[in-house]
């Protein structure tokens, strides 16, 4: 019985390790990069493209600088806090991260929002903060063209918004 029992139990974790492979329509099963933004025609503008194709957009650190726009942080920063009109709430409490891609005109595109709360846990916050937030993102004009070998580049940027109480506490990067 010792031994139909332990030859069962080496059969049953036999079968149930091995894996089946999954097909996937022709398309690959994962993105390039952590944090790729595929286009989605439902939520990006259409006449927003990127140059140099999809395999070719780069971080904004892999060109070797840090975030750039014309006019320096101090630029976005007073166009936020101008904008913003706060929700005064004391239950509004956490980070916005509002990601998207530059393209090599210099032009913004994809938004995409990521809330959560100080832990980093999903939170949603209320509809009038993100979609000013958005909006204001949306509205600033002034990004850099940044070059690989004299050649302009799409490339990925990002805010992250905190906010406490219902009201902009800072702006990262």
């Amino acid at each position: 019985m010792n031994k139909s029992f332990f030859t069962i139990i080496v059969l049953l974790s036999f079968f149930l390790s091995c894996q089946s492979e999954k097909k996937v329509d022709d398309k690959e099963k994962y993105l390039r990069w952590v944090g790729d933004i595929e286009p989605n025609d439902q939520l990006d503008k259409t006449e927003f493209i990127v140059c140099n194709g999809e395999d070719n957009i780069f971080q904004y650190f892999n060109l070797g600088e840090g975030p750039v726009y014309k006019g320096e942080k101090s630029k976005i920063l007073n166009t936020f806090k101008s904008k913003y009109r706060p929700i005064p709430d004391k239950n509004q409490n956490g980070l916005i991260r509002i990601r998207f891609i530059i393209n090599c005109e210099g032009k913004a595109g994809r938004f995409r929002i990521l809330q959560s709360d100080y832990d980093y846990q999903e939170k949603e916050f209320e509809k009038e903060i993100v979609s000013q937030l958005l909006d204001i993102t949306k509205g600033i004009e002034n990004w850099e063209v940044l070059k690989r070998d004299n050649v302009p580049v799409d490339y990925y940027m990002y805010l992250i918004i905190k906010i406490t109480d219902g009201q902009l506490a800072e702006i990262l990067p």
